[in-house]
């Protein structure tokens, strides 16, 4: 450890300065791609900073860099794969109705709150809210496929909605 953590205290400094060339080799090893691994270190170290858990007591920063950079990858897959999906939209959408860079990266944005808000989901209720809105089903039909009554398939809704309306305002 450096000569800057006091009596057992780290400072941000010093849990950057020990782990942030390993975090980066971590990451690069997941990522296969340094400039990526670069840009995650840097945001799971803001992630620490501006977590929960005070940073002057961890007894092992690199098992929580580790928890912190796990999510941020999980984030980070999950974004390509919407990018992905959107790329292979576009490549089939007639020219008429392309629309501009700018529009293409706010529909994009949307795409992927949307993703993160119906992750966020318990499975039955991301399964009831999908099949209202995508597939159109009444709530009977829901419930059959679900295998409860109209009652949960309502609370299922309600939850859902509320999640939409509380990701509005975020």
């Amino acid at each position: 450890m450096l000569a800057k953590e006091f009596l057992g205290q780290q400072t941000v400094e010093s849990i950057y300065m020990d782990h942030h060339r390993w975090l980066k080799t971590w990451l690069r090893g997941k990522l296969g791609c340094s400039e990526q691994a670069a840009d995650l270190a840097q945001d799971t170290f803001l992630r620490m900073m501006h977590g929960k858990r005070n940073v002057h007591t961890l007894e092992q920063p690199r098992a929580y860099l580790t928890q912190i950079a796990k999510h941020l990858l999980i984030d980070h897959w999950r974004r390509q794969e919407v990018e992905r999906a959107w790329q292979e939209t576009l490549a089939v959408t007639p020219q008429s109705f392309v629309a501009s860079p700018e529009e293409r990266s706010l529909i994009l944005e949307a795409l992927i709150r949307i993703d993160q808000l119906l992750d966020r989901l318990k499975p039955k209720v991301r399964e009831a809210f999908l099949l209202s809105q995508l597939d159109g089903l009444g709530y009977r039909e829901i419930g059959e496929r679900l295998g409860v009554g109209e009652r949960m398939v309502k609370k299922y809704m309600a939850q859902a909605m509320l999640a939409c309306l509380i990701n509005e305002g975020k």
